[in-house]
């Protein structure tokens, strides 16, 4: 990377280190200053102890990594683990990927800014590598390509930027599961992740988080969709963490590109998640689409979204559907449409409440216990078929749902 493009954004990162968020709880960042130790490098994911395996497993990634085009590992501050299995695919950390490709710097902090807020800020002036995936042209993934961000020290911060490339007339699926060693009571996780969909190439990227109690979550994504480009974003949350916000931003700046934005959160109490997704549409034909499922058990979980229409012929639609299973639950959907010129085609709809009597009633008529009647709704409510994922890999994330629901019934 030039030296003066480094200097520029650090500058703009020193000025933004204490600009906060549009929109969460705003955490102090300087109790996550400590250094992390350094993790050896793990060849085979199966070496890893039982218990991080048991970890890495609940959050969807395989460390046996069957049906799998590669994998990332990242233990807190360092690379533990990289790999590709399939030609055309290449997966590494973003400080060796920066080393090897001088042109990586023009997408470097194109996707998102570094003065958006403290945190992106935080993660340009202490970065702990992250992963760079590419898929060359014409390249189709066979099986979706894992990585994990894994928080294995106490009071640690997690500062990485992402960079996923999908070249012209490729196709690449993505599984990340991001988790905290089960000892681990406090931390901080700071991700950047830059996507650019090149013309033809598609995209499915789906994230599960099982973090702990007490650590707070702070991703910053951006996404670049050209000409007749698909972007499919699946978020899975189902287990407690103290504080998450995060805010997409999708451009779709190609002829018939598109995106599509797909949550499963619940929270339960202690809980505050703020998340949702903002869509540019800037070229005829593009389409976007959000869609959302809530529950909360006693937390607090606000949904937004905001589609903006820039020129005719663009379609959006937007759907948050939120359910409340506790007397302390706060479940907020927040829509926003925005059409710019006349012909757009924009819509939503929004829907918070409890489970409905008499379709409990209607299940326990049919021979089910009350509890066996909202534990069939409520799977019902967080079907992962909206998701639009490969057969093996929606069956492999609706057994994650399923188990994790388990915990907050």
């Amino acid at each position: 990377m030039s030296h003066k493009l480094l200097d520029d954004l650090t500058e703009r990162a020193k000025l933004a280190i204490n600009k906060k968020a549009a929109f969460g709880e705003d955490i102090d960042l300087t109790k996550y200053l400590k250094p992390s130790n350094k993790h050896d490098y793990v060849e085979d994911l199966e070496k890893l102890s039982d218990e991080e395996k048991e970890r890495l497993i609940a959050v969807g990634v395989d460390t046996k990594a069957e049906q799998r085009s590669g994998s990332f590992v990242q233990h807190d501050t360092k690379v533990s683990h990289r790999r590709s299995t399939q030609e055309g695919v290449e997966v590494m950390g973003t400080g060796e990927a920066l080393e090897k490709y001088d042109w990586l710097q023009d997408y470097w902090w194109k996707a998102v800014a570094v003065d958006q807020d403290k945190y992106t800020a935080h993660v340009e002036l202490h970065q702990n590598d992250g992963y760079f995936i590419r898929t060359l042209p014409g390249v189709k993934t066979v099986y979706p390509l894992q990585a994990c961000l894994y928080l294995r020290e106490e009071s640690t911060a997690q500062n990485v930027h992402n960079i996923i490339i999908a070249e012209e007339g490729s196709e690449l699926h993505i599984i990340t599961g991001c988790t905290t060693g089960p000892h681990v009571k406090e931390g901080i996780h700071l991700g950047v992740s830059e996507f650019y969909v090149k013309k033809g190439a598609k995209v499915s990227f789906t994230m599960i988080h099982g973090w702990n109690e007490n650590v707070a979550v702070r991703p910053r994504t951006g996404v670049f969709i050209e000409e007749d480009g698909i972007f499919l974003s699946n978020y899975i949350l189902l287990k407690r963490a103290h504080s998450l916000q995060m805010y997409p931003n999708a451009y779709m700046v190609g002829k018939n590109s598109t995106a599509r934005f797909n949550t499963i959160i619940a929270v339960p109490e202690g809980s505050h998640v703020d998340s949702g997704a903002r869509t540019y549409l800037r070229a005829p034909g593009a389409k976007a689409e959000i869609i959302s499922r809530t529950i909360s058990t006693g937390g607090t979980v606000i949904s937004r979204g905001h589609m903006i229409g820039e020129v005719p012929g663009v379609k959006s639609h937007m759907e948050c559907n939120g359910l409340i299973l506790s007397e302390t639950g706060i479940v907020s959907a927040v829509p926003e449409l925005e059409g710019h010129v006349a012909d757009v085609e924009m819509s939503h709809e929004a829907a918070v409440g409890k489970i409905a009597k008499e379709e409990i009633e209607y299940l326990m008529a049919r021979g089910l216990s009350e509890d066996e009647a909202k534990s069939t709704i409520i799977r019902g409510f967080l079907d992962v078929s909206i998701m639009g994922l490969p057969p093996h890999l929606e069956a492999a994330i609706k057994k994650t749902v399923e188990t994790s629901q388990k915990g907050f019934m």
